[in-house]
């Protein structure tokens, strides 16, 4: 039985990550766990506001939230029953990190999904603050699923690495899960930014991931470019691919991926959804 932590801001982009996890995990025992999170709001100084008192939140915030809750699990039983899944709803109050964390520990979460909407009206994070404070701070897996995103078969996951870290027992295997769960083949790419060729490190973590995968269609692209992102972009809609996986372990290529200062272009993931895998 997996334990999923699904957040909600009760928005259609948070519907439509609900959507694609209980599609993609159709054949899966589930518990689907949905929390919404009415985060600590700062005042004008940057302070954190004051925690109000239970009886304030009982009465206001919570009451309403519990009322959204309910309101969406009426729109989920409206769905095709799944006797493999469950769904259980909680409401509360604070640092939403912080209680992701909880929850995480608490209820022995296996993923996290949450909805993206892109760089659209965003100046720091280019697939949202929120998603990217879970990303960042949360030592558990993450599947982040683009707003206009529909499930469908996954035959291909793209894999992008810099090949510089050797990756665990546990990152490799949540992997081969879902690579077994959905049968599908498994893209490997590196991105050459200056046309150099691999150091004997990266040969060596690249022939180490082969070998993991030997039992599984595996192959291996090399993109010389001058930017991540946009060469990966470029990978994805040439190779139509249905899935990207990243590794939290090698933040400084995360970052350079995902996390951009402007909002020039709307990136890949503004389609494709992404698994950022965390190694506990």
């Amino acid at each position: 039985m997996k334990n999923i932590l699904i957040p909600t801001d009760f928005s259609d982009n948070a519907w439509n990550a609900l959507l694609y996890g209980i599609s993609f995990f159709k054949k899966t025992h589930c518990t689907f766990h949905i929390v919404h999170i009415n985060s600590v709001n700062t005042n004008a100084s940057g302070e954190t506001a004051m925690f109000l008192s239970p009886e304030v939140l009982e009465e206001t915030l919570l009451v309403e939230s519990k009322e959204k809750l309910n309101e969406l699990m009426g729109k989920i039983e409206h769905l095709p029953l799944n006797v493999k899944h469950e769904f259980n709803t909680l409401a509360l109050y604070g640092f939403l990190t912080d209680h992701i964390k909880s929850q995480v520990k608490e209820k022995q979460i296996d993923l996290i999904i949450m909805g993206t909407k892109g760089s659209t009206g965003l100046k720091s994070v280019s697939i949202g603050s929120n998603t990217g404070d879970v990303i960042t701070k949360v030592h558990c897996t993450v599947l982040a699923v683009p707003e206009k995103a529909t499930y469908h078969s996954i035959k291909e996951i793209g894999f992008p690495s810099d090949f510089q870290l050797k990756y665990n027992l546990k990152i490799l295997e949540t992997l081969k899960d879902i690579l077994l769960l959905k049968k599908s083949a498994l893209r490997l790419l590196y991105i050459s930014l200056k046309n150099e060729k691999m150091s004997a490190i990266q040969e060596k973590n690249k022939a180490l991931l082969f070998e993991h995968y030997k039992d599984i269609e595996c192959t291996f692209h090399l993109v010389t470019g001058k930017k991540i992102d946009e060469s990966i972009q470029c990978f994805t809609e040439s190779r139509n691919l249905d899935l990207l996986v990243m590794v939290a372990k090698n933040l400084n290529f995360l970052e350079r991926i995902l996390f951009r200062p402007t909002v020039e272009k709307i990136s890949y993931h503004t389609q494709v959804p992404f698994l950022v895998i965390h190694e506990s």
